[in-house]
């Protein structure tokens, strides 16, 4: 035998006899072959995220089955058709404003300001529609674009100035108050009218069958579709891929929840449809989180969350994405304000006051989105707020007092806070934070 032969770590097959290192094997993802093992590949691999502090949205997921078990046991029609499509429309508008505060939340910023912001939201659509006959559509235009300016001036005092967001976003508060009461005038309120765009936000449903089966069929399609890509893109790369099974059995478990919801609304006596304002709330989510995962800006706002420093020196225009992210918050706040209005009959002076910016950035929170920057994702919208909304939902349909749910609901809130710390140091102790 041959010295080149005897020689590790050299490659016996070199066409000119050289004495060459060999090729290295290509790195595998070994937290991806573990599914080839089957359902204990899973097993292992679900208890090595748990161990390493990976919990994602388990701990809400675990929360809503406790208290769908323990609201149901309690009263029969806690899930029932009329039941869920209130927890649904009651999200809505609220869902949205936490989306905008996910993205902030992202950013290692908070934004005090979404309340008052949205009252001016629905204060300027309520004087320009109502009170001056301006086009509706118009009217809800310029009311959504006032936030984002309110927004993008935020933005601007905490990027370029150097004011502090939470200093901005307070004075925002107090100031944006202000405005909305002098832009409602002497009049304590303003009703939406019969038919109006704002009314029908969350009062119209949709009575055919077709439209829930059918937005459910399309939501099994996209998550599978995305799913799909994900494996092309990858493969594309020469990168492990989930395999075919595990896509099969994420979009059955995804078919099974959206037609369960889908026949919930529709087939229970008493059932109105699919409402409207579930499917913009849905809408939202979807077009927020695409631009959250596959767009450049998205992974530049999770960046700077990171470390702010370490983005500008990537080449990262860290500025010009906290202002951009503030005017989204805006935006979005203005429009969920639109929301707020429909359900409370009209516009008023005090809309956006009281617990609505606790119960926003408690949505964001408790659906599994830090308050250290850098985590989250824009479906912690969508859980937290389905957890408060039941929570309030269930604990209405036992007659039990507001304060009570105020109680419940930090105590679920203060968890949410204790459960992201946790994670994150345990996640620090493995390596890997």
């Amino acid at each position: 035998m041959s010295d080149l032969t005897k020689t590790p770590g050299r490659d016996p097959r070199a066409a000119d006899g050289a004495d060459r290192p060999a090729a290295p094997a290509p790195a595998v993802d070994p937290r991806l072959l573990v599914r080839e093992e089957g359902l204990k590949g899973y097993w292992s691999e679900f208890t090595r995220k748990v161990r390493g502090g990976e919990l994602g949205s388990l701990p809400v997921l675990v929360g809503l089955i406790v208290i769908a078990i323990v609201f149901q046991s309690q009263n029969g029609n806690f899930l029932s058709a009329s039941s869920v499509a209130n927890i649904a429309v009651y999200s809505s508008g609220l869902g949205i404003m936490a989306v905008g505060i996910v993205f902030v939340l992202i950013l290692g910023e908070i934004d005090l300001s979404v309340g008052s912001v949205a009252g001016v939201g629905a204060a300027v659509w309520a004087v320009l529609s109502v009170s001056n006959g301006l086009n509706d559509w118009l009217a809800v235009l310029l009311s959504v674009l006032a936030g984002l300016a309110l927004g993008l001036l935020h933005g601007f005092f905490f990027a370029k100035v150097g004011v502090p967001a939470f200093v901005v976003t307070l004075a925002g508060f107090l100031g944006w108050s202000g405005l909305q009461i002098w832009l409602m005038g002497k009049e304590g309120s303003i009703n939406t009218p019969t038919g109006s765009i704002v009314e029908n936000l969350t009062g119209y449903y949709f009575e055919d069958k077709a439209a829930a089966y059918g937005l459910a069929l399309f939501a099994v399609l996209l998550y599978a579709g995305s799913l799909l890509l994900d494996v092309k893109r990858r493969r594309a790369a020469a990168l492990p891929s989930r395999p075919t099974s595990e896509i099969l059995l994420r979009a059955g478990a995804v078919a099974v929840l959206c037609f369960a919801v889908a026949y919930v609304l529709n087939e229970p006596a008493g059932a109105r449809g699919l409402p409207l304002a579930l499917v913009l709330f849905l809408a939202v989510l979807v077009v927020a989180d695409f631009v959250a995962r596959r767009t450049t800006f998205g992974r530049q706002v999770f960046a700077v969350g990171g470390s702010a420093e370490a983005a500008r020196r990537a080449g990262i225009n860290v500025d010009r994405v906290r202002i951009t992210v503030f005017g989204l918050s805006g935006l979005l706040a203005a429009f969920g304000g639109l929301f707020v209005a429909s359900l409370s009959g009209g516009a008023t002076k005090s809309l956006g006051g009281g617990n609505t910016l606790m119960l926003v950035i408690a949505a964001a929170v408790i659906g599994g989105t830090s308050l250290f920057g850098g985590r989250g994702k824009v479906w912690s919208a969508l859980l937290g707020m389905i957890v408060i909304q039941s929570i309030q939902q269930g604990l209405n349909m036992l007659g039990m007092a507001s304060e009570i749910q105020y109680m419940i609901t930090g105590a679920v809130l203060l968890a949410a806070v204790v459960i992201d710390s946790i994670s994150r140091r345990t996640q620090k102790d493995a390596g890997r934070a």
